[in-house]
């Protein structure tokens, strides 16, 4: 397999994937609408492990209420996202947040309690698609196990969907294991350009549907696509220190320790002490810390503030337009590695990216990865546009050193903005998509392409072939 940039001096730069093997197939030509259609409605078993995919869930369950000819009933597990689109979640979704080898341990007994319980609810739903959201280690062993149970063609058997590509092309190996990933998922929903023909190329069907990150722009500017500077979301920034008391003089810098209580304990104490470096250096300092719709991280933030010397404002996870309010407001940002450094890039903020682990955790990438970038704006880029400070090296005094450097230098600003609009252009989903086939008009069907959109026309429409 080989990897090219291709750099066209009229077109954005392309992230192409060279495989040695161009073979395509799927595991059923049955629809999602054909296997629904005997009983008049449309069972979903849908599981998300972790905010973003609670976000991607929310989205894709109003999507497939839109596009479905059979009402649509749903159960599984997600966030307080996923319940306000009418999802009643079997257990709380934090149960199964955790990431990393070693991190994992220390819950496993309630893991493998957890996947007992959300297979034996499958089971007894009987859906007619079961769609699994990001968090692999817990959704591919669910779907390994229904597998098992319901055989891949029986009049019972579901169809299987994952969303969001398992990240394949970062470690060494990651393709050779895609192969046998067919044994069990229907069709891949990828989020990323590149990944539908490297899945193909290895027998997975797959089908891009764009980034959901911009979504959020759909949202907040009232259902248009691009701004004239393409896919960018422009908050307000007076609203957002009128609603919080913060004076126009006040330097806002916004701070994201992460989704998972894991990540967050193991990076907020390191952000208290690069905040209290900043504070000799910048004047009237004001930490923006985004709290993620997650329970435990949010108790967590509540008590850690209290040793914050600096002044701190919560901004609560769940709100869009707050979020972009306070990217609009701060000068820079400093982030763990993650979804939220698109939201960051999405909203055209520049940024520092942080990221520590267990150390076997940290050894294991190091020997394993690949690529030299954890966050994917750097990586589609290929290049170190945003400033990744990582294991060993994330330390306090080298965050405030690059935070510092961000904010006094305009030029390098520029540079994460500029390239900001060349990752949300290769992010957007494919120009030319039509949702022919569901309930949308002719001219909705034409217009509308969405990453959501795609994803349910996929789930209820795509038929594959068989070889």
């Amino acid at each position: 397999m080989l990897l090219k940039v291709i750099r066209n001096p009229n077109r954005r730069t392309n992230l192409v994937f060279l495989p040695s093997v161009r073979k395509y197939f799927s595991t059923s030509s049955r629809a999602g609408v054909d296997v629904a259609s005997k009983d008049g409605e449309m069972r979903i078993f849908l599981v998300a492990g972790e905010v973003s995919g609670d976000a991607i869930g929310s989205r894709l369950i109003a999507a497939l209420k839109k596009l479905s000819p059979y009402p649509i009933r749903i159960a599984g597990v997600g966030g307080s996202m996923m319940a306000k689109n009418g999802l009643k979640s079997l257990f709380p979704m934090e149960d199964i947040a955790v990431m990393g080898i070693l991190e994992l341990l220390p819950h496993l007994n309630k893991f493998q309690v957890r996947l007992k319980q959300t297979f034996e609810a499958a089971v007894s739903f009987r859906p007619h698609v079961v769609v699994t959201i990001d968090s692999k280690g817990f959704s591919f062993r669910l779907l390994k196990q229904l597998r098992a149970r319901f055989g891949r063609q029986g009049p019972s058997a579901p169809l299987h969907f994952h969303y969001v590509a398992p990240s394949f092309w970062a470690w060494k190996g990651g393709e050779a294991r895609l192969k046998g990933l067919s044994e069990f998922v229907d069709h891949v929903l990828c989020i990323l350009p590149f990944e539908e023909n490297v899945c193909k190329s290895h027998g997975v069907a797959a089908t891009f549907v764009g980034h959901p990150v911009l979504e959020d722009m759909l949202e907040l500017n009232s259902g248009k696509a691009t701004t004239e500077k393409g896919w960018e979301v422009q908050g307000n920034a007076d609203v957002f220190r009128s609603k919080y008391g913060i004076s126009s003089g006040s330097t806002i810098l916004s701070l994201l320790p992460g989704s998972r209580i894991q990540e967050v304990t193991r990076m907020l104490p390191i952000y208290l002490k690069t905040m209290n470096l900043l504070k000799g250096y910048v004047e009237d300092l004001t930490t923006v810390i985004h709290v993620a719709p997650n329970q435990h991280v949010q108790d967590y933030i509540k008590r850690a503030i209290n040793e914050w010397s600096t002044s701190v404002v919560l901004v609560p996870g769940g709100s869009p337009c707050t979020k972009y309010d306070a990217f609009s407001a701060s000068r820079v940002a400093l982030c763990t590695s993650g979804t939220v450094a698109m939201e960051l890039q999405l909203a055209r903020l520049p940024c520092v990216v942080a990221y520590r682990a267990h150390f076997l955790t940290e050894w294991v990438i190091r020997y394993k990865a690949k690529i030299p970038y954890i966050s994917l704006p750097n990586i589609l880029l290929g290049s170190s546009v945003i400033p990744e400070v990582l294991f060993r090296d994330c330390t306090p005094t080298k965050l405030a050193s690059l935070l510092r450097k961000l904010m006094n230098n305009e030029g390098v600003q520029v540079e994460q903005i500029v390239a900001a609009e060349k990752v949300m252009e290769l992010l957007s989903p494919p120009p030319r998509a039509r949702l022919v086939g569901c309930n949308l008009d002719h001219e909705e069907s034409s217009s509308y392409n969405t990453p959501s959109l795609l994803a349910a026309w996929t789930v209820l429409y795509h038929r594959g072939r068989k070889l």
